[in-house]
């Protein structure tokens, strides 16, 4: 059964008349009255009483009518109402970043969005996990570093810069490091590290310096990392802007600042420009402005 003839059989219905169907639709009669036809073979019931002057429902076709007209009022309801998700700034915007990123970036941005936006809720995913779009249910992911799945649209906001970082009572004890070969013989606070040694690769005046160092905090999340740097376990490789307060509150000190690793991406990733809800469009034309301006 074919629904547009279905369509098609109560406008007939409504209006008492083929004619008068057709040019309701703007269709042609006969295309109107072969619908009907077909429809009628479809379900082996005559669904039309026809003569030269008027069209009226048989008792199936009453019965018919009747179940079908509700049907279609709703999925009338439903396209519209999807149409005004699209449309309108209304509904759940899905976002996910890492944890860093997301508390010290991401919550003023969302926070100014929502008060502008009352319609508009937004669920934040906090994690270094790999989401999958799809699985996920995600509409806009903070990433950083390349992307490379082309199935995806990567809008850079800006580069993310990191420096060493160490508490004031560490540089107490152990004094102010003037040389990169000097951290090898300090205690660091690794990311990602493995047996508790990482290399450094660091940028400064002169270029490129790798420099072996060790530690025995590692962790996966530059958050607890930047702890253990104002608990004064020893020398950080920490992202700038996660310092920014910790800083101004004399909390960390920058150390060796000539030295540092330069330019890594951050990017507002999703998997589709067309047919993007409008609140989706909204809440990322927002982060990319703020983002960009920080």
């Amino acid at each position: 059964m074919n629904p547009r003839h279905v369509t098609l059989f109560v406008k007939v219905a409504d209006v008492a008349g083929f004619s008068a169907a057709a040019r309701a639709l703007g269709l042609p009669k006969s295309v109107v009255s072969s619908a009907v036809a077909a429809l009628e073979t479809d379900l082996g019931v005559r669904l039309l009483h026809r003569s030269s002057r008027k069209v009226s429902l048989t008792d199936a076709g009453q019965a018919f009518y009747d179940r079908v007209t509700p049907a279609l009022a709703a999925l009338d309801e439903a396209a519209s109402a999807a149409r005004e998700m699209q449309t309108a700034l209304r509904g759940t915007v899905r976002l996910s970043a890492p944890v860093e990123a997301g508390t010290r970036l991401l919550e003023p941005l969302v926070a100014d969005f929502v008060k502008a936006h009352p319609g508009v809720s937004v669920e934040v995913q906090l994690t270094s996990r790999f989401i999958d779009f799809a699985e996920d249910g995600v509409d806009l992911a903070l990433r950083g570093g390349p992307v490379r799945d082309a199935s995806l649209v990567a809008r850079q906001l800006r580069t993310l810069d990191s420096g060493l970082f160490a508490a004031p009572s560490y540089l107490a004890e152990h004094g102010l490091p003037v040389d990169v070969n000097e951290l090898a013989q300090r205690d660091c606070v690794l990311f990602r590290a493995t047996a508790g040694r990482a290399t450094w690769a660091l940028t400064g005046p002169s270029g490129e310096r790798a420099v072996d160092v060790h530690g025995r905090i590692s962790a996966d999340h530059f958050a607890f990392a930047l702890r253990a740097v104002v608990d004064s376990v020893g020398i950080g490789l920490l992202p700038l802007f996660l310092c920014d307060a910790e800083v101004a509150a004399g909390l960390l000190v920058r150390v060796l600042p000539e030295f540092g690793v330069r330019g890594t991406p951050l990017h507002l990733v999703y998997p589709s420009a067309r047919l993007l809800p409008l609140r989706v469009a909204a809440l990322r034309d927002f982060l990319v402005a703020g983002l960009r301006e920080l």
